[in-house]
């Protein structure tokens, strides 16, 4: 039996680049639940309690699997993106 050591830091990213990998074979483009810091990356907001109001005023579907873990659904935050956006004139 052979033994592989990693760095943290290598491991880390072997693991990002299996995961990229099978999202391309699987022609998965993003994940249905994202993370409540990925969530507020993509509405471009820096505060979780305005993430907290937009999920308490039922704008953004979410999930809590468990008590502290909450995952907000990528779909529904595009939506609501699309739902305040703004024509030029």
């Amino acid at each position: 039996m052979e033994v592989i050591c990693l760095q943290d830091e290598a491991f880390y990213l072997l693991i990002e680049e299996v995961v990229d990998r099978l999202k391309e074979k699987e022609n998965i483009i993003q994940d249905k639940w994202v993370p409540p810091d990925r969530a507020m990356e993509i509405l471009n907001i820096k505060s979780k309690t305005t993430l907290q109001k937009l999920r308490d005023e039922g704008s953004i579907t979410f999930t809590q699997p468990q008590k502290k873990i909450i995952l907000y659904d990528y779909d529904s935050i595009m939506k609501y993106l699309n739902n305040h956006t703004k024509k030029s004139f």
